[in-house]
């Protein structure tokens, strides 16, 4: 699916079918990341202005790309993106286009909990500077995504899972050579149960997730999000 099909289910999300974005510019300028990339640059966010407000009347919601790992300062990067951002955030509906390889868990949850607190609609989506494309959020970005309180993630892009893991190390060595890979507590995998049921997601998204190896994912189909209630193709 190309840039074309993607800006079209996003422009259905925000505007209902009455009044369209033709095209977008930008105006401003535990882990598992690995598996999609190994060393993600930390989750920048940027706002998006349509090129031409006249064709959203009669305002045009403040769009915001967020793209990079989600790391522990990502929820307040995100507060202080719409503080900046204060009177436009306060007057227009926030879309949030997340295009993440994953991150820290709790970090995602903290993130995931900003969104919600303000209202915002997440799109598994991305900005290349002229028009929006297809997304990706894997591994623990989906915790994240889970917040929003719209979730889109439109064809072509995907939402993949797997175990959560993280690294220990062994012994006193310098070079960090001795690490062992340690799992989530069920615990920690009952507070994510929790959390997603609170977002209004099945808590079944949770434990598929802990049956998926780490150095592997698995890409949620549409009738995982369907019965998981964790995002429509389009509204």
């Amino acid at each position: 699916m190309g840039r074309w099909a993607v800006r079209g289910v996003v422009r259905a999300m925000i505007f209902r079918g009455m009044m369209i974005v033709r095209s977008l510019v930008v105006a401003a300028g535990l882990a598992g990341a690995g598996v999609l990339q190994a060393h993600a640059a930390p989750l920048a966010f940027r706002t998006l202005e349509a090129r031409d407000p006249a064709l959203c009347k009669p305002v045009c919601p403040l769009l915001v790309a967020g793209e990079g790992e989600i790391v522990e300062s990502s929820a307040d990067a995100f507060a202080a993106h719409l503080a900046s951002h204060a009177r436009a955030a306060h007057a227009r509906r926030i879309v949030v286009l997340l295009h993440s390889p994953g991150g820290r868990v709790a970090a995602s949850l903290r993130l995931g909990q900003a969104f919600r607190k303000a209202g915002v609609s997440v799109v598994v989506a991305r900005s290349d500077g002229v028009g929006v494309l297809p997304g990706r959020c894997f591994s623990a970005c989906v915790y994240a995504f889970i917040g929003g309180a719209q979730r889109v993630a439109p064809k072509g892009s995907q939402i993949a899972l797997h175990r959560m893991f993280m690294y220990e190390r062994i012994g006193a060595s310098p070079d960090g050579a001795n690490v062992s890979r340690v799992f989530a507590h069920p615990e920690l995998v009952e507070r994510l149960s929790e959390y997603a049921r609170r977002m209004g997601v099945s808590a079944e998204l949770v434990h598929r997730a802990e049956q998926v190896a780490p150095e592997r994912v698995h890409v949620v189909s549409a009738q995982e999000m369907r019965r998981w209630r964790l995002a429509r193709g389009s509204l």
